[in-house]
């Protein structure tokens, strides 16, 4: 580093620490702290950065790679891989991104699970779809892709369209191998048979459907009732959101999003607009800002609505899932009027909202508001205060807060361990910081803790709905800026040009500068980012998706141990997962 440069306090820490070292600052458009360090070095640097330095990152929020070889304008020295390491330091509300380059004939780098136990999942995601690996890591295998799998997806070099591959031919001699492929081999993943004399049975859960918002199948490794391991197999719902996200232009993309955490409807749009916002200089108006947060926490409620129910319904309560999925249908309704869809509006837009708000929402809005105030008092007395309900979830899949730092838990499941952290509060976005609300925590971090804050999240939500009907702004309902797509329409029909100016943005979208930005926001389930590179052209060069349920599905083996079959099935609930959230 250059000492005339003025660069962020970690990244001037980090430069005096390892004064002899080689550390390269990067500008970004999302302003964090940037560093390139030699691979060599990257162990060191991290461990440093999450234990020795003052108010450490203590959680490993990402980890992914990106294939350099096809971006244009790239700066010397030539990187074909990057492997990105994105902390967070809850101390510093701060986070730093680290990364290391690597040649295309020597793609490793040391893994870091004896730091973050969480970097499992993300290692083995990033040797799926990139193939570089992490000498050290205790199983390096593929977690999204099928074993039998042949590339790595997210090279550029790999097939992004069914019409680039020749079609599946499925002789009985590969369906007989695939099938074989699946079969679970303890020893493969360095689990015992047996312990103290005594055989240890394993137990496939799943891969099914009912009951767990996609298909998931669990491997339980059993000592009589007791789980003495678990081994969550996803990728069944895998769809390549993020090879998806780098064939279509900027604003093409964004009904893909809403298939992400599929309950969550626009609040998968939120992060990714306001990452290409970021990146393209677009200022949002207030207006638009506000039909956003409205759309959002009654999303929120949406969302919840679904946990609420089936939780209860996973421990035994058979009334509720239909009460609240009634209480749904209403919500959606006002979706629908809204939006002209319910589960995927993908209504949000880069630079504002599709259109504005339709005459009579205020009413809707607020008979929504006065239901369901009514309803979450039943709620509590029906499902939080039922003595079974309690048996079942108290003391149950409890987590500490430093076990949930440690894997990267955010939303609900953190704050259930008593930190309170919510992006909406500590980062506000959209203009959030506007509007007055609590953040629920609770102090077990077990399944009932887990309960209790996101029943209080739905009343926050509805404080803040009713901030929204009682002070929407005046004003446009989407940027005039010339990157917001598609631009206003008025004066398509006014010239020649002002049509071919319309006609470009919504065919060819927004062309966005060069850069990267990473932005997050407290979704229903977690905190949801959306990291986007551009080189400078009219679709994105790489989209990476964190989403919050890939790092709470991987948490399920913690939460589990030493309970029974029945148990784990309270936990699942109470993590409150979409299989397309994690698969992605």
């Amino acid at each position: 580093m250059s000492p005339a440069v003025v660069v962020p306090e970690v990244l001037d820490e980090l430069e005096t620490s390892f004064a002899d070292a080689a550390l390269e600052c990067q500008e970004t458009a999302d302003g964090i702290p940037t560093v390139w360090v030699a691979r060599e070095l990257a162990p060191r640097v991290l461990r440093h950065l999450s234990e020795a330095i003052e108010r450490p990152y203590r959680m490993l929020y990402d980890l992914t790679a990106i294939d350099e070889r096809e971006r244009r304008g790239r700066s010397a020295p030539l990187r074909d891989f990057t492997v990105v390491y994105h902390l967070l330091s809850f101390e510093r509300n701060q986070d730093v991104r680290v990364k290391v380059a690597l040649a295309a004939d020597d793609l490793a780098t040391a893994s870091v699970v004896d730091l973050w136990p969480n970097a499992n999942w993300y290692e083995r995601e990033v040797w799926d779809m990139f193939g570089i690996r992490f000498p050290g890591h205790p199983n390096l295998r593929r977690i999204l892709m099928p074993p039998t799998w042949r590339g790595h997806p997210l090279r550029k070099d790999h097939p992004a369209r069914a019409t680039e591959i020749g079609r599946l031919q499925l002789t009985p001699e590969r369906e007989d191998a695939e099938q074989e492929a699946l079969r679970f081999k303890p020893e493969a993943w360095g689990l015992p048979t047996a312990t103290d004399g005594t055989e240890l049975m394993y137990l496939n859960l799943g891969p099914q459907h009912p009951g767990t918002h996609g298909v998931l199948r669990v491997v339980l490794q059993l000592d009589g009732e007791e789980v003495v391991g678990a081994v969550p197999d996803i990728g069944y719902h895998h769809r390549g959101a993020e090879k998806m996200g780098e064939r279509q232009t900027w604003h093409t993309f964004i009904p893909y999003t809403d298939r992400i955490d599929y309950l969550g409807g626009v609040m998968n749009n939120l992060p990714y607009v306001l990452a290409v916002e970021r990146l393209a200089g677009i200022e949002v108006p207030e207006r638009s800002e506000v039909i956003r947060v409205m759309l959002c926490e009654l999303f929120r409620v949406i969302s919840h609505l679904v946990w609420y129910g089936t939780f209860a319904q996973d421990v035994g309560a058979m009334s509720p899932v239909f009460f609240t999925f009634n209480d749904r249908e209403r919500a959606l309704d006002i979706v629908a009027a809204i939006c002209g869809d319910r589960m995927h509006p993908n209504w949000f837009r880069i630079g504002g909202v599709a259109q504005d708000l339709p005459r009579g929402w205020q009413d809707m809005v607020r008979a929504f508001i006065e239901h369901m105030d009514g309803r979450l008092a039943e709620y509590d007395r029906i499902v939080m205060r039922n003595a079974i309900f309690r048996a079942r979830t108290r003391g149950i899949g409890a987590v500490s807060l430093d076990e949930a730092i440690a894997w990267g838990a955010t939303g609900p499941i953190l704050r259930a361990c008593g930190l309170e952290w919510d992006f909406r509060r500590k980062r506000p976005y959209s203009g959030y910081d506007r509007f007055e609300f609590d953040i629920p925590t609770a102090e077990r971090g077990d399944c009932y803790a887990r309960a209790e804050v996101r029943v209080e999240e739905m009343r926050q939500s509805l404080r803040i709905l009713t901030q929204c009907v009682d002070h929407m702004p005046e004003g446009p309902y989407k940027a005039r800026h010339h990157l917001a797509t598609p631009p206003v329409k008025d004066h398509t029909m006014q010239d020649i040009e002002t049509l071919i100016t319309h006609f470009l943005g919504v065919s060819w979208g927004p062309v966005v500068p060069p850069g990267e930005c990473c932005v997050g926001v407290e979704a229903t389930k977690g905190a949801n980012a959306y990291y986007l590179t551009s080189d400078g052209d009219s679709l994105a060069y790489r989209v990476r998706i964190r989403s919050p349920s890939f790092a709470h599905m991987q948490m399920l083996p913690l939460m589990s141990r030493g309970h029974t079959v029945a148990d784990v099935l309270a936990i699942l609930g109470s993590i409150d997962y979409v299989l397309a959230d994690v698969d992605r």
